[in-house]
């Protein structure tokens, strides 16, 4: 995995550093984890990594298309390695969990508006509410 990231990380006209490797690892291991999970993660191995460090090593890898930024109302902005694809997400209303939903309807965009404005539309981002697994069971013993 690692020459397969060093290589990404080169084709985008990025330096390969540790920290940018470990942010890489920390979302291949935690998908949609923000700022401070993946802050946290990258400390385990270099403690003197800072959170500014970690936001410009997110941001820098947003824009260089390595990283795909997702912001759920009422979240911090998440982060996931999942991009290029055509998926959306699911966001549990009780505890914010966040999974992956496959589109069903082909390419990007999956959906079209009724109207444009005159923009040409590339993507479409649908993100879905509801209860996960264990809030489910949570509610049911309460």
């Amino acid at each position: 995995m690692t020459i397969e990231l060093n290589a990404r990380l080169r084709d985008a006209g990025l330096r390969v550093t540790g920290q940018r490797l470990a942010a890489l690892r920390a979302l291949d291991e935690h998908p949609h984890s923000d700022t401070d999970e993946v802050h946290r993660r990258v400390r385990e191995e270099f403690p003197g990594f800072s959170l500014q460090a970690t936001y410009a090593v997110l941001n820098a890898l947003t824009d260089a298309g390595i990283l795909r930024r997702i912001e759920p109302a009422g979240s911090p902005a998440r982060y996931e390695r999942r991009i290029g694809d055509n998926h959306h997400h699911v966001v549990c209303t009780r505890c914010g969990a966040v999974a992956d939903v496959d589109c069903v309807h082909g390419e990007a965009p999956c959906l079209a508006p009724s109207s444009t404005g005159g923009f040409e539309i590339s993507t479409a981002e649908v993100t879905f509410w509801g209860l996960c697994p264990e809030c489910q069971t949570a509610r049911s013993s309460a």
